[in-house]
């Protein structure tokens, strides 16, 4: 791999505690510029990029507030930084990939590099790896102190297995000063055969509820109007603390300012059948989105078994009906891994079928990828022609219906503007059902509620997620 040579080897990853870090000095003629002992903090920009879930972009705002907080100067433009901060993914071999590129592009353009997030946890001695400093994602309240090390020529490695404390009193810059994303847990209680995020976040660990609680006031306090909750698995909260999710949501719910909305994020099947009413009445307050998204990776029992998800298909459409039935409108979001290599024709059938049952306003199709170190990786993947073949099918099917039709026409909706759509052209609002709506304004309509008909001059429905 090029430009290996050019930084200091490190021949195993080093666990480090915040009181004991073990440095080592770049070898003379590195590449990277070099500051040495007279590096003054706050001299030096630094970029943070950010692949993965929710959870990863509340890690990289906390990393960005406790930077801030030091005297570090942030940045969005990554030619200006002196630093890459890369917070990465392990979900997806094409994130990996991503990320192993960025490295490659920084190390080119000389610049000082801090992997953090789920592959520098779960896989530190990945050679593209080698000679660049970590901060693993039970560590992020190191990361001014991985900083500072290495602009002064340092490799520096956080990688402590203890149980993360719930790092939700850390400062935090947010990406969107109107969301604020709460992480409510670390880690999970199941073990999918082809998920390494488990190696990264380990098990089940909840944070306290006062502690929650205590953030959410904080956020509604600084001018947040939206409150999303993340996790590896929102359901599992409490299960390790005596307590269970409802407990968390019903007091949220108490907290929550007029004019604010919580959304739920993602919930695994088993973890949500036995509290279908308690679920269903908190996603019918006002101030709730009514919005689930709830995986279900496969529609076959036999590959669900295989693939160790602890519930089957009629468990998922159980759930998906209560809620259609109990909760009116609501948006449900689903998953699916196409080509699991246990998966047959007639299993990918019945995935198809199910899309068609509930045309699915959101669903997130996977082409199956091995990831190294999982139980699925020894298996015989299914030809890559066919996989793809899957993936494209489903993808069809997807694009082929639509969540509006020509009689909701003029509907009238009261929708939350919290967000600039890519175009940097409109606005994107939500209503109470959390239907997506591009809006074009020349008034600043962000933090606000605004009043629009469907399909009106200057608005449209994007509902597919």
């Amino acid at each position: 791999m090029e430009d290996i040579e050019d930084v200091i080897r490190v021949p195993t990853a080093v666990n480090l505690r915040q009181n004991h870090v073990i440095v080592r000095k770049r070898l003379k003629g590195d590449g990277e510029p070099f500051y040495g002992d007279s590096f003054v903090p706050g001299t030096q920009k630094i970029y943070i990029r950010t692949w993965g879930c929710t959870h990863n972009t509340s890690d990289s705002e906390q990393m960005a507030g406790l930077l801030s907080e030091a005297g570090h100067q942030l940045t969005n433009k990554k030619e200006d930084a002196s630093l890459w901060i890369l917070n990465s993914c392990t979900v997806k071999t094409p994130s990996e990939t991503q990320l192993e590129n960025t490295v490659k592009e920084a190390r080119k353009l000389n610049k000082f590099i801090i992997v953090a997030g789920c592959v520098s946890q779960a896989e530190p001695n990945l050679r593209f790896l080698e000679g660049i400093s970590i901060v693993g994602v039970k560590q992020i309240e190191c990361v001014t102190q991985a900083v500072e090390e290495t602009l002064k020529g340092n490799c520096v490695r956080f990688l402590s297995q203890r149980k993360p404390n719930s790092n939700l009193l850390l400062p935090k810059i947010r990406k969107n000063k109107f969301i604020e994303i709460l992480a409510i847990s670390s880690g999970c209680l199941n073990h999918c055969t082809y998920c390494k995020t488990k190696s990264a976040r380990g098990n089940l660990v909840s944070f306290p509820l006062d502690s929650l609680l205590e953030r959410a006031r904080n956020a509604f306090a600084d001018g947040c109007k939206e409150l999303w909750l993340t996790s590896e698995d929102l359901g599992a909260w409490g299960r390790d603390i005596d307590m269970v999710l409802p407990d968390l949501l019903n007091a949220l719910v108490e907290i929550i300012p007029e004019g604010c909305m919580l959304r739920l994020g993602m919930t695994n099947p088993p973890y949500i059948l036995d509290f279908l009413e308690e679920i269903s009445e908190i996603l019918n307050h006002p101030r709730v989105y009514s919005f689930l998204h709830i995986p279900v990776q496969s529609a076959s029992d036999a590959v669900l078994a295989d693939m160790r998800r602890e519930y089957t298909c009629s468990d998922f459409c159980r759930v998906v009906d209560y809620m259609t039935q109990n909760v009116p409108n609501i948006y449900i979001a689903t998953d699916f891994i196409c080509a699991y290599p246990t998966e047959t024709k007639s299993d990918f059938e019945e995935s198809m079928a199910l899309v068609r049952k509930y045309r699915f306003p959101s669903l997130f199709i996977n082409q199956f990828y091995s990831r190294i170190g999982t139980p699925a990786a020894n298996l015989k993947k299914i030809d890559t022609v066919e996989a793809r073949r899957r993936t494209a099918e489903m993808s069809t099917l997807f694009r082929s219906y639509s969540r509006y039709d020509k009689k909701r026409i003029g509907e009238k909706h009261r929708v939350l503007v919290c967000e600039l759509a890519t175009d940097q052209q409109h606005y994107v609002g939500h209503n109470k059902y959390y239907e997506h709506f591009l809006i074009s304004s020349k008034k600043c309509l962000l933090g606000k509620w605004v009043e629009i008909n469907n399909y009106e001059e200057g608005t449209k429905p994007v509902g597919k997620g």
